[in-house]
């Protein structure tokens, strides 16, 4: 460990941000795919599985509300740590005998789990802010590119390891040993991450909860509707399809979708070379508006390929690809745009202000997937996918250009 004390605190502090969101954002793929092939094997509904997912984005919502404000008030330090620690426990609620696995206990741990992944993105996306010098743009995008992307490819190796695991070693095993591995990286974050880190000068009031932005307002309203627009057809619709019509396994579905989601992370950590932003140029609001255009027309082709039987297979595979190639430069441009936008002293509280919409667009996405899916088919969930986007697209022509933002 000689090479670590070597580097500079910055860029430790950055590894050990970096290693501890890695290895939430693994153990949360993981247990994603686990409970969605785990339940569908049981006869659940795609609206069933769907409302075992609701408290995990309706907790997603108020904490990243209340976890920006005590990041802002305690450091960042101590809420990324709080997150790890109740994902352990969210693993822990699952391990109890399987009569006493139902559907309202498996919400419950859920639920934990939503607070502990939103704890834990919003310390890790706040970090980056105070690890970077003041106005050096360019770097700031750089790391957060490769953080969100980093995190991304790593969910995707999450879905492909909770898929394996539940065919090698059962639920429980597989809950079991993620739990053991996530509690040694919780002990090495407590003795590594620094203090004070995040922490304001002028401690925030409660009631400051809410942006008074009109770039961070206009930015989190447009990430609500580009992340429904994913989840309305991705968390349920997609992996009880590709099992149901295509009669794949869960190994082949989790090995799709864990690639899927690799390559939309590796796509994310190399976005700031595909939006030309190389020659120091950075992204204002007409980027996010420009591409979220080019996103909407992949829903609409692919409704438009199963509504008429032609080459569904194959229009819905590459559509999804491409789909989760043009979803991962929107969501990188966003990710850099709230991190420039917020303000250094209480970042948190403007970092989870967005996230908030974030984990507010995931919700509604979620439950329509289930439901629309289940009374109306996976078209319909694409059609409403494409509206979504349309949506922010017409938001984002409300954000700053060049980064005239008003607060």
């Amino acid at each position: 460990m000689t090479w670590f004390s070597q580097l500079s605190p910055e860029i430790r502090q950055y590894m050990v941000v970096t290693g501890n969101y890695w290895a939430f954002t693994l153990t949360d793929g993981a247990l994603r795919m686990l409970v969605v092939l785990y339940f569908h094997g049981l006869g659940y509904s795609p609206l069933s599985i769907a409302m075992l997912f609701v408290f995990y984005e309706i907790f997603g919502v108020v904490t990243n509300l209340v976890g920006g404000w005590l990041g802002a008030r305690f450091g960042i330090n101590k809420t990324m740590n709080i997150g790890l620690f109740l994902q352990i426990v969210a693993l822990a609620m699952l391990l109890v005998p399987t009569p006493l696995l139902t559907a309202p206990w498996v919400m419950a741990a859920q639920a934990v789990s939503g607070i502990a992944k939103d704890l834990n993105k919003m310390s890790a996306k706040s970090s980056i802010k105070l690890l970077v010098p003041s106005h050096a743009d360019g770097q700031l995008y750089k790391w957060i590119a490769i953080l969100t992307g980093s995190k991304n490819a790593l969910k995707g190796a999450g879905f492909f390891l909770g898929g394996a695991l539940l065919s090698l070693f059962g639920f429980k095993g597989s809950v079991m040993g993620m739990g053991l591995v996530l509690a040694l990286v919780w002990i090495f974050s407590l003795v590594s991450l620094k203090a004070d880190l995040g922490k304001a000068k002028n401690k925030p009031k409660f009631t400051e909860i809410f942006s008074k932005s009109r770039a961070i307002n206009y930015l989190s309203a447009a990430r609500m509707f580009l992340f429904g627009s994913r989840d309305v057809w991705f968390v349920v619709a997609l992996p009880v399809y590709l099992a149901s019509s295509f009669g794949w396994d869960y190994w082949n579905v989790g090995a799709f979708l864990a690639l899927w989601v690799i390559g939309y992370g590796f796509v994310q950590g190399i976005a700031p070379k595909i939006t030309g932003t190389q020659s120091g140029q950075t992204p204002d609001g007409s980027y996010a508006l420009r591409w979220a255009l080019a996103l909407g027309i992949l829903p609409l082709g692919i409704a438009f390929s199963l509504t008429y039987e032609w080459h569904e297979a194959e229009v819905l595979l590459m559509g999804l690809l491409i789909f989760g190639a043009l979803f991962a430069v929107n969501s990188s441009l966003h990710s850099y745009l709230i991190v420039s936008y917020a303000g250094e002293d209480n970042v948190s509280l403007d970092v989870g202000f967005y996230y908030m919409a974030n984990a507010m667009g995931r919700l509604i996405g979620t439950v329509l997937s289930g439901w629309l899916f289940q009374d109306y088919g996976l078209v319909a969930c694409l059609w409403v996918s494409a509206l979504f986007i349309g949506f922010t697209a017409l938001i984002s022509m409300g954000l700053p250009r060049h980064k005239e933002v008003g607060r």
